[in-house]
C-alpha cells in the first residue's frame, strides 16, 4: 500500500452503546461498566469474537492517537466490519452496467402503473419516459413511504434525522470505527474522518443550525483525538434515517401488489450486501427465504 495508511474495519466500543436520544452513560459509571462487561460476556458465550481491554491497552496496541483514560474498560470486536458506502455503491453500479443494466441518475419515479390483475406494468419517470417493467424494488430509503404511496401502499416510517460531518485532515489518525463518549468516529479514505453523535442528533429539531452542531462534533472529536486539532470541517449534512415504524427492516414481496418488493432498512449500507443477495434470489426463484421471515412487508397492512 506504499505510504497510504491501512484502515481497519474492526470496531472499538469505548462505552456501552445507548439507543435513542439523550446523554450516553459515562465510561466511569459503575452501572455502565457492568452493562458493557455483561454484554461482552454474553457475546463471548455465543463464541462471538470479543476482547475486553483497558484504555491503556487500546493506546498501546490499537489506537495510539486516542485519549481514553488508562483504567477505563474497552470492548474490541476484531471480526466486525463496516461497509464503505461510496465504494460499495460505485462498484455495484459499475458491475450492473457492465452486465447490461441501464443507469438513470437524478430522475424521480412519478408514477407506477398496474394491470387489471393489480400487478406491476409500468414506471413513469420525471424526465418524461415510461418504462415497461415486471418488477419494482422500492429501495428508496427515506423516500420509501412516498414510493409505496404511488401504489396506495402504506409503509409507516419513523422520523429520526441524523447529522453527519466529514472532517478533512492531512493524515487520518485512526484506523477503526469507534464509539466513544459523546462522539462516534471512523476513517473515511486517506484524508478524512466521519463524525456522528446521538446527543447532537437530539438537537436537530431544537433550532440549532447544522453548522453549529458540526462545530460541536468537531470539538468533541479533537478532545478524543488531539491529532485532529489542525483538521477542518469539509461537509455537513442532515440525513433522515430510513426506519420502518417498528424499527425493523421491511424486505420482500408485498403480496397485494404482484411484482412489487421492498428493501427498506436503517442499516441498509451494512445489511445491503446480504439483503441484495436474498431479495435477488427470491425474485428470480419465487421462493421465500426464511432468513427474512421476521422482516416481511406484509406486517404493515396496506
Amino acid at each position: 500500500m506504499g505510504q497510504r495508511q491501512q484502515q481497519d474495519r474492526s470496531q472499538v466500543l469505548l462505552r456501552p452503546e445507548r439507543r435513542g436520544h439523550g446523554s450516553p452513560p459515562s465510561a466511569k459509571d459503575p452501572a455502565a461498566q457492568a452493562k458493557l462487561l455483561e454484554t461482552a460476556g454474553l457475546l463471548a458465550s455465543w463464541d462471538y469474537q470479543v476482547e475486553v481491554c483497558t484504555g491503556a491497552e487500546v493506546r498501546r496496541r490499537l489506537e495510539p492517537a486516542v485519549t481514553t483514560p488508562g483504567e477505563v474498560p474497552v470492548v474490541f470486536y476484531p471480526d466486525e466490519a463496516w461497509v464503505h458506502g461510496r465504494h460499495l455503491v460505485g462498484r455495484l453500479v459499475g458491475q450492473a452496467v457492465a452486465y447490461g443494466a441501464e443507469l438513470r441518475s437524478d430522475t424521480a419515479v412519478c408514477e407506477i402503473g398496474t394491470g387489471g390483475d393489480g400487478s406491476i406494468r409500468t414506471v413513469a419517470l420525471s424526465e418524461g419516459s415510461c418504462l415497461d417493467v415486471d418488477i419494482v424494488v422500492n429501495a428508496a430509503g427515506p423516500s420509501a413511504s412516498h414510493v409505496g404511496g404511488l401504489l396506495t401502499r402504506h409503509l409507516p416510517m419513523r422520523r429520526e434525522p441524523g447529522l453527519v460531518t466529514r472532517i478533512a485532515c492531512a493524515q487520518v489518525p485512526v484506523r477503526r470505527a469507534m464509539h466513544a463518549p459523546h462522539i462516534e468516529i471512523r476513517p473515511d479514505g486517506d484524508a478524512s474522518v466521519v463524525l456522528h453523535s446521538r446527543e447532537i442528533d437530539a438537537l436537530i429539531d431544537t433550532g440549532e443550525e447544522p453548522a453549529q452542531l458540526a462545530r460541536q462534533l468537531h470539538e468533541s472529536a479533537r478532545k478524543f483525538v488531539p491529532e485532529l486539532d489542525n483538521s477542518r470541517i469539509a461537509q455537513t449534512r442532515v440525513a433522515h434515517r430510513p426506519i420502518p415504524a417498528d424499527g425493523f427492516p421491511s424486505v420482500g414481496a408485498v403480496p397485494s401488489v404482484p411484482g412489487y418488493y421492498e428493501a427498506v432498512s436503517h442499516c441498509g449500507i451494512t445489511l445491503g450486501p446480504v439483503i441484495g443477495r436474498l431479495l435477488a434470489s427470491e425474485i428470480l426463484s419465487g421462493k421465500r427465504d426464511e432468513m427474512l421471515a421476521d422482516f416481511r412487508p406484509e406486517r404493515f397492512p396496506s
